[in-house]
């Protein structure tokens, strides 16, 4: 199943939606094909890429902080990578290590592979001598709708 942009009564970007749920508001009439595949349908409506809602959704809750850490929001943000050497990363590190104070929070955290989070331990990328090939940053929600 493909995903379908949701766009606001305005036309601004909302999220993604599966082709199921996005046939569902279609029928719900909750919002309207905005683009579509050419030449094919479901039923009795075309499949669509991209819809519009009806009704305009108050979304002032998108211009504050950005989503909530998650580790599957670090390995998210940073590509699956590690921050250290740039192999596969199935872990996350601490910069500040949690034993010394640090937070889990977007800034204190990147991906990691084993190996270099084994090596790293409990002390910062100085400590260890292993510098950070990316410096993390705190996500916002315009970049995660891509």
């Amino acid at each position: 199943m493909s995903a379908v942009l949701v766009l606001n009564a305005d036309c601004g970007p909302l999220h993604r939606v599966s082709l199921r749920h996005a046939i569902r508001m279609l029928f719900r009439q909750v919002a309207v094909v905005h683009e579509a595949q050419p030449d094919t349908r479901i039923g009795v409506y075309p499949v669509p890429t991209v819809v519009r809602l009806v009704s305009y959704v108050v979304t002032r809750w998108r211009r504050g902080r950005g989503p909530a850490w998650s580790r599957a929001g670090v390995l998210l943000r940073d590509g699956r990578k590690c921050a250290y050497c740039g192999d596969s990363a199935s872990t996350i590190d601490h910069v500040v290590p949690r034993s010394r104070g640090g937070r889990n929070e977007w800034l204190n955290t990147v991906a990691a592979c084993g190996r270099c989070n084994n090596r790293k331990r409990d002390r910062t990328p100085a400590e260890a001598r292993m510098p950070l090939r990316v410096t993390p940053f705190a996500p916002i929600w315009a970049v995660t709708l891509t």
